[in-house]
């Protein structure tokens, strides 16, 4: 199966356009199609395998090991498209490569299962890490989104993220909720990998992956990309009226 971590690439350095040059800017549905995209592959397609292996008369075990083979196909495709792997890209893989070999040896689906909160606690904290130490990771990701390509709210951003403390703390809260959330998810898939039987714990750590994801969207979203936004859009207006 997969988990939040599983689902989120670390930021890509986000370029600026030459000067006098015109950015088209990021149409938030296509975005949001975009974002959506691995979501599909890493949680639904595995989910749908593990059934589909299970139905088809394969063991517990194997269902759960062929199906986490999707996610990393995808992440080492990935790679191989841009022609970089990135840090959370390779843990990805070498945790999904450490649990079925471990698995393969001990022959217990419970550490196939628990192999997603592997992924999840170690980037939950370096989210978290970085956000306590003034370097939230998450804000390179967050800035194409809030500023949407355009040059006013991009220069706006990088005015507020210098200078405005305001500005840096919301940067902080939104990868200090995502950091919190994935640990939290984490610790409770860790739970329940060894606690509720396997075949409910399949589903129940896709709903538990939603649930975790929703509350982190929704508080995220109050507490640092509202304010954020509001920022952005005052140094905007500020700066076209002078």
């Amino acid at each position: 199966m997969s988990s939040p971590a599983a689902t989120l690439t670390a930021p890509a350095p986000v370029v600026d356009a030459p000067a006098g040059a015109t950015t088209a800017p990021i149409e938030p549905r296509k975005a949001l199609v975009d974002s959506m995209k691995p979501l599909l592959v890493d949680v639904a397609l595995p989910l749908a395998a593990y059934y589909a292996l299970k139905a088809a008369g394969l063991g517990t075990f194997g269902a759960l090991a062929w199906s986490s083979v999707v996610p990393a196909v995808r992440t080492v495709w990935g790679a191989v498209r841009e022609r970089r792997l990135n840090g959370l890209a390779a843990l990805m893989v070498s945790v999904n490569a450490v649990s079925l070999l471990l698995g393969l040896v001990s022959g217990d689906p419970r550490l196939m299962l628990l192999k997603d909160s592997a992924v999840s606690s170690v980037i939950g904290l370096t989210f978290l890490v970085t956000a306590l130490r003034g370097r939230p990771m998450l804000s390179a990701g967050l800035r194409p989104w809030l500023t949407r390509g355009e040059a006013a709210k991009t220069a706006a951003w990088e005015r507020l993220s210098a200078g405005s403390p305001a500005f840096h703390r919301a940067e902080i809260r939104f990868s200090a909720v995502w950091g919190c959330a994935l640990l939290a998810e984490c610790a409770v898939r860790a739970v329940g990998a060894y606690t509720v039987p396997v075949e409910t714990m399949v589903w129940a750590g896709t709903v538990l992956m939603v649930v975790s994801m929703f509350l982190a969207f929704l508080v995220s979203g109050r507490i640092g990309v509202a304010p954020m936004e509001r920022m952005i859009a005052a140094e905007t207006a500020a700066t076209t009226d002078h």
